[in-house]
């Protein structure tokens, strides 16, 4: 029996199937081999179009039955990761009325922060556990502001999962995972939020039906098996977030386990067991994969826009001929702090920990007669680990107190240099495990089809592959401090 994972992201599909008996990856594709773009008609703007997510889903898919390594009729469940936080708007045909607005888009901004101070702080944060800030709802009401042709055709308001999902089977459904965050959900009534409706004056019709998010989604539609060599009794079993799905794949649900990815965004993810939120809503909290009413797991997400973006944006500029193993084995040349050179992140939109400013990305101390492009690469891979231990103290006001964090060994996470700088500026030791976020959605896929007992089943063969102890704890003490100091100009 056979799983297949689909993670949509940023940057590409990724797809892997995986044997549901031993939890051993079967193959792996990712489509397309070059990074999709993000589109930016005005300043601060970010938009993808759904039907090309859709159209590399399914090459991603076809791509990985060609390698061979499995029979495609064998696959029974299928699972989805997405990137979080994306407007999908379909009308009553189930065809998209605009480009999504995703998670690094800042159009909103001002409209969340209207929507915070009209509903009150504590209201939203006791309720909702963040402000309206950037999210989901906050890009609807610009939509029903601005684009009211637009808003007026609107059956079903979907996350990217949740589009993929309905593209797959002709059904839509969503989850209350997914509905906390857009900022729809009111954990004290347990019900999609009415302060958000009727401050925005939203139609409840046009949100899907909630389902469990390990349940059955709707089965593959005719012709899309046919298209993919799939059995239609195939079925949709589970669907989360990216950082949600990446806790469960490193088997994070639980107090105290945290996660962290550092793709084209950052992200630490830690689980609580109270309805927490950060006053300022600099850290956000979500339900986490496992939530339930009478079991609370909060996902509490540090999000920084700007992290594997910027690791690509400076090959592009400085050293497009090498590869990423290139440019990573040039920065290790150079010595911790790249000889006095800072690099700020935050060149991907207003960041939410910053409260939602656009700081941009910033280099400081550039000297013409010393810094190299390797110093360059250095300086941004360490001006990435600074920030998230910024986010990290953030996070430890908030009472959660990590002792290691897990991570898949991708992205960022590959280099040397970015893993050394993370673990000693945060003095904490990090776990590396095989897989990434299609991985965990094809192990999702496998709990909610009831392959597997429990969490604990599903992940009884899941080892740590490598242990990254920090090395330069006194050094990224005192380098700290002066990136910090940089970072407070622009603020």
């Amino acid at each position: 029996m056979l799983l297949l994972g689909i993670d949509l992201g940023t940057s590409s599909v990724k797809v892997t199937v995986v044997d549901s008996q031993s939890q051993n990856i079967i193959a792996s594709a990712q489509f397309p081999e070059t990074e999709m773009n993000i589109q930016s008609p005005q300043n601060g703007w970010a938009e993808q179009s759904p039907d090309t997510w859709w159209e590399n889903v399914q090459a991603a898919i076809l791509k990985c039955h060609h390698t061979g390594l499995y029979n495609p009729s064998d696959i029974t469940s299928i699972g989805i990761a997405y990137q979080m936080h994306g407007l999908v708007l379909v009308d009553k045909n189930q065809q998209v009325l605009y480009n999504s607005i995703i998670w690094c888009d800042s159009r909103a901004v001002q409209i969340g922060e209207n929507a915070f101070n009209a509903i009150g702080h504590e209201k939203c944060l006791s309720h909702l556990l963040n402000s309206p800030g950037n999210f989901t709802a906050a890009k609807l009401a610009w939509i029903k502001e601005n684009e009211p042709a637009v808003y007026d055709k609107i059956d079903k308001i979907l996350l990217p999962g949740d589009f993929i999902a309905m593209k797959l089977t002709g059904q839509t459904t969503t989850t209350i995972s997914a509905l906390s965050e857009g900022i729809f959900w009111d954990f004290k009534t347990n019900s999609i939020s009415a302060d958000v409706i009727n401050y925005f004056g939203f139609d409840q019709k046009q949100f899907p039906n909630i389902q469990p998010l390990f349940s059955t989604h709707g089965n593959i539609a005719k012709a899309v098996a046919e298209k993919l060599s799939l059995q239609q009794k195939v079925t949709i079993t589970y669907k989360a977030g990216d950082q949600p799905n990446n806790a469960l794949s490193l088997n994070v649900f639980e107090p105290g386990e945290v996660a962290a990815t550092a793709g084209t965004s950052g992200a630490i993810y830690g689980v609580s067991d109270q309805l927490k939120y950060d006053p300022q809503s600099r850290v956000n909290s979500f339900a986490h994969v496992n939530y339930t009413a009478d079991v609370l797991r909060i996902g509490v997400l540090l999000c920084i826009n700007g992290a594997g973006i910027f690791n690509r944006w400076t090959k592009d500029l400085l050293g497009n001929a090498h590869s990423y193993n290139e440019l990573n084995a040039a920065a290790e040349k150079t010595a911790p702090g790249a000889a006095g050179l800072f690099a700020l992140p935050f060149g991907n939109g207003a960041e939410r920990m910053l409260g939602n400013k656009m700081v941009n990305s910033h280099f400081a101390n550039i000297n013409f007669n010393q810094h190299s492009p390797a110093h360059m690469y250095r300086a941004v891979q360490e001006g990435v680990a600074f920030a998230m231990r910024y986010g990290l103290d953030i996070m430890r006001e908030n009472g959660l107190q990590p002792t290691v964090v897990r991570a898949g060994k991708a992205n960022l996470f590959l280099s040397k240099v970015f893993s050394q700088a993370f673990a000693s500026v945060n003095n904490i030791s990090i776990e590396y495990y095989d897989g990434d976020g299609s991985y965990g959605a094809a192990i999702g896929a496998g709990i909610g089809a009831g392959v597997f007992a429990n969490t604990s089943t599903a992940f009884a063969n899941r080892r740590s592959t490598e242990i990254v102890e920090p090395k330069y704890i006194s050094e990224y003490n005192n380098l700290y401090p002066q990136w910090k100091e940089q970072l407070e100009k622009h603020l």
